[in-house]
């Protein structure tokens, strides 16, 4: 991949970095919150450990893409970035416009959710 587009995928993936820790950041602070407050009934207590568990489960999510985004931020620097982690051909170019972060290209991506890498 030439460098000019290597730096505009970097610009994306920094900008999305940006955001996914702003959301994490949020996420912790809003469970936080979430368990200072004093709930009586046990309507309200269940109400609050779902908004626990829901935060959880997107601060895990984001958590997950955080990785994604800063193991491709990691390829850019070491010139990897572009190239399937399973067969090294190269990623599609419409698939890394659609998901900057993609480790593999499609047909690897494929093999993996089927179990098969």
């Amino acid at each position: 991949m030439d460098k000019r587009k290597a730096e505009a995928f970097k610009k994306r993936l920094l900008a999305k970095q940006e955001e996914l820790l702003r959301l994490v950041t949020k996420t912790e602070q809003d469970g936080r919150e979430a368990d200072e407050e004093a709930t009586q009934d046990i309507a309200d207590k269940a109400a609050n450990s779902y908004t626990k568990e829901f935060l959880f489960h997107q601060s895990d999510d984001n958590r997950r893409m955080l990785h994604l985004v800063n193991d491709a931020l990691q390829r850019i620097k070491s010139s990897s970035y572009g190239l399937c982690a399973a067969c090294q051909e190269e990623v599609q170019p419409k698939r890394l416009e659609a998901v900057p972060w993609a480790r593999h290209c499609i047909e690897c991506q494929e093999k993996q959710e089927q179990g098969l890498l």
